[in-house]
């Protein structure tokens, strides 16, 4: 694959800067940066500059926030880019219930907006985040879920993200020159194995960066919230991808969009785990008892969501003359739920 200039908006959170880390030490891409620092930390971008020298990457950090419009146009005016990976999403499926407005002005307002720069300015490719609460609660027989199972969000952060897909769907079909992947992310966990860069959003409600909070004393307890789901122990079950997997995953789609069309993909595992089965996991790896109440349930969360990863493992199958094989002959190389667990806790412990 020919070297691109690829823009990642929202570089310095959580996956973004995984992303990041994953272009820099897979490829020689040159990687621009936006990003508001509003979840993401400015340390993490000092780490990838860092990261950049060593492997000769040209990165560029511009601290801007997308709904500045005319901001945004001057830096596409001041660039070619090649691609876009396209993350700087509000994410917080309670808080999309109490504040549904913040979530369709930045998630998909903000990202219409982009998409339409990406055409005005001939940007070809774009991989864009996206969320399995775009399925809302599948029925039973729609479990795992495919890529093909009906869309019916249950709340508005997954109707943002169902809109967003949306509006790159019909945009490409209306541009030949514009090809898309649109991953559809299960729930994402853990940290850079070699601990330089984990989730550092201070307020995060992840299941796991919340048990490794508490493992390291960080946090005085933890909930479940909801003890009474249809499912074995009661607790929702999730399907746990390390975000290491998740990001390499971007770098495939860049290598497949060169040879194939626009697709929807599931970025998933395939195994479901509880929320007492994940803390069960914490407390063992970490070597520690915590505080563990019970709440009611959460506005808008599903008890059940696991992904059919059948399709990403085809096409990552299908890819010809690949470099990315060459160095890692597997898409998903750490699904192993201890191992998540282990790289959130030594990221608590050493950030």
């Amino acid at each position: 694959m020919s070297k691109l200039h690829i823009l990642v908006t929202g570089g310095a959170g959580y996956i973004g800067s995984h992303v990041v880390k994953q272009i820099i030490e897979n490829t020689d891409h040159d990687i621009t940066i936006i990003d508001n620092l509003s979840t993401g930390r400015y340390q993490t971008i000092v780490t990838l500059e860092e990261m950049a020298a060593e492997k000769a990457n040209q990165l560029h950090f511009i601290e801007a926030d997308l709904a500045d419009f005319a901001k945004i146009e001057s830096i596409f005016k001041a660039n070619q880019f090649d691609a876009l990976i396209h993350f700087a999403a509000s994410i917080v499926v309670p808080e999309s219930v109490e504040n549904p407005l913040k979530y369709y002005m930045n998630n998909t307002v903000n990202t219409t907006n982009i998409i339409k720069l990406c055409n005005d300015y001939n940007v070809g490719k774009m991989i864009f985040s996206s969320t399995a609460a775009v399925y809302g609660e599948p029925s039973s027989e729609n479990i795992p879920v495919k890529e093909d199972c009906p869309l019916h969000p249950i709340n508005p952060y997954g109707w943002s993200k169902r809109m967003s897909e949306q509006v790159i769907q019909d945009t490409a079909a209306a541009n030949d020159a514009f090809k898309y992947v649109i991953f559809r992310y299960f729930n994402v966990a853990g940290a850079d194995i070699q601990n330089r860069i984990g989730q550092s959003f201070p307020n995060a409600t992840h299941l796991i960066k919340v048990a490794a909070q508490t493992a390291t004393g960080q946090r005085e307890k933890m909930a479940i919230f909801g003890e009474d789901y249809e499912t074995p122990d009661g607790t929702c079950i999730r399907d746990y991808i390390h975000v290491d997997d998740l990001a390499f995953a971007h770098i495939m789609a860049l290598e497949y969009l060169a040879e194939n069309e626009s697709d929807v993909f599931n970025v998933g595992y395939g195994q479901g785990y509880s929320v007492k089965e994940v803390i069960s996991t914490m407390k063992n790896v970490g070597g520690v008892d915590f505080k563990v109440d019970q709440e009611s349930k959460r506005a808008g969360d599903p008890a059940l969501l696991i992904s059919d990863n059948s399709k990403i493992l085809k096409a990552w199958d299908s890819l010809k003359n690949s470099e990315l094989k060459s160095k890692q002959p597997k898409l998903f190389k750490y699904d192993n739920l201890e191992l998540i667990c282990k790289t959130a806790l030594d990221w608590e412990k050493n950030s």
